[in-house]
């Protein structure tokens, strides 16, 4: 007589939280100001200036625009809200960062507004592998939101996880 398979982790009821599902949806666009600086040191107002009224912002239509300095130089903070002045009618956001930086602010505003009422009593698994890389600082804040209202936290896929947190068993 045959054995019947039985799929024991689609009965398992766990839920699986995939953070990349929450990957922002605006396309990030950078802005780099070192491009405007004097012999990538020095930040000249009135080149500066010169240069933002030449400068296309409408490519930065409908993104995110991050804006940095990849240079060593001390930029003044006027020339941030310059760029901002320029891009806010186009851009859909606008982030003084890195993108590492940008996702990691991104992430944890987005799990912050995290609606817990799903979460409540549940075996949660946080899925870790996907096609966009999701900042480690990601998962220490969804693990720091959930912990208070999970039965348990696991790392990985539902077949194969990393215990992360259990909660102890109450005596009645």
């Amino acid at each position: 007589m045959a054995e019947t398979l039985i799929n024991k982790v689609a009965n398992s009821r766990l839920i699986t939280l995939k953070l990349e599902d929450y990957w922002p949806a605006a396309q990030m666009a950078t802005f780099d100001l070192k491009d405007y600086l004097f012999m990538e040191l020095i930040l000249k107002e009135k080149d500066f200036r010169d240069a933002i009224k030449a400068h296309d912002f409408s490519q930065y239509q409908d993104k995110t625009l991050l804006v940095f300095c990849s240079a060593d130089a001390i930029i003044p903070a006027w020339a941030y809200m310059l760029v901002a002045a320029a891009a806010s009618p186009f851009a859909i956001d606008i982030f003084q960062g890195t993108a590492p930086e940008f996702l990691s602010a991104y992430y944890r505003q987005t799990i912050a507004s995290l609606d817990l009422e799903v979460f409540v009593d549940q075996r949660v698994v946080i899925k870790g592998c996907g096609e966009k890389e999701v900042p480690a600082s990601a998962y220490l804040d969804v693990t720091a939101k959930l912990r208070p209202v999970v039965k348990s936290i696991m790392y990985g896929e539902p077949c194969s996880t990393v215990p992360v947190f259990k909660r102890p068993m109450t005596r009645k």
